[in-house]
């Protein structure tokens, strides 16, 4: 049970982390930024990455950064006024792979070809899914955003220590007759985009050299890209049947703030993002290849925040799947209770309501009925 710090309300869905109602939250004139120094600190990862004489550009945080300093990322790295990354070597990432057997616990599970055979026959195997084939789960030891109830938060460990290390040919030899499809997530692949867009493109070579008629390339992210080398990635999805999945977190700037370590630019560039994938949306309708995830965060993705977002993904095509996940407390949210069933059928109403025609609940098992 938290209390706002500026109204006194007490509530379960107050976190004594964030420290304030959404309602407050909504109208503060700072961040808050106390969570994030504690989560950053943890880690020893940078906090403030603003204020540095060189600006990074690979992904779309725009880390500000010295010389012998890191960006928000962990991973580039400034030395000798040379971007670099903790690897010292452009084809090798941080982070692993592992074989994930379909049908896999795809974010975008209502319409991914490996699972339901949309796309049939040009992108997925068989109209009644991939039973008996894989899907490469990309894992990146690093992202642009700090989500203080992420539930992949062991990728900090790995950028801390550099390891392990994932080379551009692991992934390309991972590639056989029974993989039909790669999802590059983690972390996120924002700031490693130059490393998975080669590694995607020679991956799409060697399937085709193995005479595979499936390969699809898919992405799970925050959004927060260099919009040229997101729509790289989109390209090569639109080509090959694969699906770009974004996580859209929140709308109001303090919420998205509070939650995952961003400001408002950051935000607009997301909403910006979310166009620019969607710009390709009607050019290949099946699969679709845009799906807008968000996670119920109790007591912080309430009504309103519901209403702007899926109002904002409607306006753009009412046509964009869109997957509201349960959310289970983790990291450093974990005085929050996981998602009730009835905050998940408002979710589901304000949507349908805002006109979006393809709306889906996630993780169902994770509903319950404290609130």
């Amino acid at each position: 049970m938290g209390v706002c710090s500026k109204c006194g309300a007490s509530s379960l869905l107050v976190s004594s982390v964030i420290g304030y109602c959404v309602n407050c939250l909504r109208s503060l004139e700072k961040p808050v930024e106390e969570p994030h120094v504690e989560s950053r600190s943890r880690f020893k990862l940078p906090v403030d990455t603003s204020r540095g004489r060189y600006q990074c550009s690979i992904c779309g945080r725009g880390c500000r950064i010295n010389d012998s300093s890191m960006g928000y990322c962990g991973y580039r790295r400034l030395q000798n006024n040379r971007l670099t990354c903790s690897t010292s070597n452009p084809r090798a990432g941080i982070g692993l792979y592992y074989y994930d057997p379909h049908p896999t616990n795809c974010v975008a599970f209502p319409v991914c070809p490996a699972i339901t055979g949309i796309g049939y026959p040009d992108y997925a195997l068989s109209p009644w899914g991939e039973q008996g084939y894989y899907n490469i789960a990309v894992f990146y030891g690093g992202c642009n955003m700090d989500c203080l109830y992420c539930q992949n938060w062991e990728y900090r460990e790995m950028i801390v220590n550099s390891k392990p290390v994932l080379s551009i040919e692991s992934l390309v030899n991972a590639v056989n007759k029974k993989t039909s499809c790669v999802c590059f997530f983690g972390g996120d692949p924002g700031p490693f985009a130059p490393h998975a867009l080669l590694a995607a493109r020679e991956m799409i070579d060697k399937a085709h050299r193995l005479g595979l008629r499936v390969f699809r390339v898919c992405w799970e992210t925050n959004g927060l890209w260099n919009p040229r080398l997101l729509e790289e990635a989109v390209k090569i999805s639109l080509k090959t049947g694969g699906i770009v999945k974004i996580d859209f977190k929140a709308w109001s700037p303090r919420v998205y703030e509070a939650l995952c370590g961003v400001d408002e630019k950051h935000v607009e560039l997301i909403k910006e993002n979310i166009k620019l994938v969607a710009k390709y949306f009607s050019e290949r309708p099946s699969p679709p290849l845009l799906v807008i995830s968000t996670l119920l965060v109790p007591g912080y993705i309430d009504e309103y925040e519901l209403d702007n977002m899926t109002s904002f993904i409607a306006s753009i095509n009412p046509e964009i799947p869109y997957v509201f996940l349960g959310f289970h407390p983790d990291y450093m949210l974990l005085d929050l209770p996981t998602t009730s069933k009835k905050h998940a059928e408002i979710a589901v109403k304000i949507a349908r309501r805002n006109g979006l025609k393809r709306v889906y609940v996630g993780n169902t098992f994770l509903l319950g009925d404290a609130y």
